[in-house]
């Protein structure tokens, strides 16, 4: 009876070969079989096309029962007055599983419906602010846990800021709302509805806000320079996106026959506008910004806006941070409160003190006539 031979380990490198140089191997398959979580927070006045444009970009339907209100659906004038007036921000997080070639992305994009409609815009962004600093809430929460292996990662790592092409450049509500925010999130300015303006009066808008945002020092994302090692054609390819900030875009997701082949776009009586023509608008640049950058934006919300939380929230001490003008409004209304129940206080005092004295006076009287 033979023995069987022990089987012989081979060594899978050549001689002098260590092998560690496989370690970005091992990382990537571990990062594919894990997948890849990002949040897109989209923010901009109702009509200018954010549902559309995350649709065309990700190439899925995130919104299939949404429904659009018309002004039919109010009964009357004055109805449609108070809806204006009252019209609260509200938050829409709607979340998809996506794969492509092997590789899964799970995307949450938040929506926030009502913005910029009210007639009373002043506190129409606080919504959205206590949600990003809940995001960061939670994920401390759950870093400072016992069980800190399965996160999930909520935290909003871009925000695609839509303007309005009919404009000057920037509205005040815009400015207001990204120094309210450019501390906490990536912003990426985006001009919508590119189609409804010429070349020339696309690149005085571009410029327009640029300055506008220079003069007001709010702090945009940046793409990072390439490094002096990679291709020139990554390099160009960079410096393209960097000269198109804020991008300029147009979203469709209808299929038109155009020169003999199906495109994306738009049809006008004069011709075709194509979603992924980059002579047609940015909407290419802008996928292709977010798609290659995605790891430095969540990078940057990590190293930068959570750390600056992160840091804020450990310097009080635990205590989570209410927004400032918030507390003041409940200091005053605690202070009116007081206030009220010292002056009501001091008004049964003097009605029981009247008592006393008529009382007193009553008393008196009756002893005097009996003396």
């Amino acid at each position: 009876m033979s023995k069987q031979q022990p089987a012989q380990f081979i060594n899978p490198e050549t001689p002098g070969y260590v092998g560690f140089a496989n370690l970005p191997n091992q990382v990537h398959r571990k990062s594919v079989k894990k997948g890849f979580e990002f949040t897109l927070m989209v923010v901009g006045e109702s009509g200018l096309g954010k549902s559309t444009l995350i649709n065309s970009l990700f190439l899925t339907d995130l919104y299939p029962e949404r429904v659009i209100p018309g002004a039919a659906a109010l009964n009357t004038r004055k109805t449609l007055i108070w809806e204006k007036i009252e019209r609260t921000v509200q938050i829409e997080a709607s979340t998809v599983e996506i794969e492509e070639r092997g590789v899964k992305l799970r995307l949450t994009v938040v929506d926030t419906p009502g913005y910029g409609d009210a007639i009373n815009c002043r506190d129409c962004f606080k919504t959205i602010i206590s949600y990003i600093d809940e995001q960061f809430e939670r994920y401390l929460h759950d870093e400072s846990g016992l069980n800190r292996r399965h996160i999930v990662d909520n935290r909003v790592h871009c925000c695609f800021y839509f303007i309005s092409p009919f404009g000057h450049g920037l509205k005040p509500l815009d400015v207001a709302f990204m120094k309210a925010i450019h501390n906490k999130v990536n912003i990426v300015p985006v001009i919508a509805k590119a189609d409804t303006l010429t070349l020339k009066e696309r690149e005085r808008l571009k410029k327009r806000i640029l300055d506008e945002i220079e003069e007001h020092n709010i702090k945009i994302y940046h793409l990072p320079d390439a490094e002096s090692d990679e291709d020139e054609d990554f390099k160009e390819q960079t410096r393209l996106l960097k000269a198109s900030i804020p991008f300029s875009v147009v979203g469709s997701n209808q299929l038109i026959e155009a020169k003999g082949k199906k495109v994306r776009g738009r049809l006008y009586p004069w011709g075709v506008v194509e979603v992924e023509n980059p002579e047609h608008n940015d909407f290419l640049k802008l996928r292709t910004m977010l798609i290659t950058h995605m790891q430095d934006l969540q990078e940057v919300t990590q190293d930068l806006h959570y750390e600056n939380f992160r840091s804020e929230r450990l310097k009080r001490g635990g205590r989570k941070v209410e927004n400032e003008d918030m507390n003041k409004d409940q200091i005053l209304l605690e202070k009116e409160a007081e206030l009220r129940r010292m002056q009501e206080m001091i008004a049964r005092m003097q009605a029981q003190m009247q008592l006393q004295l008529q009382g007193g006076d009553g008393d008196g009287g009756a002893l005097g006539h009996h003396v």
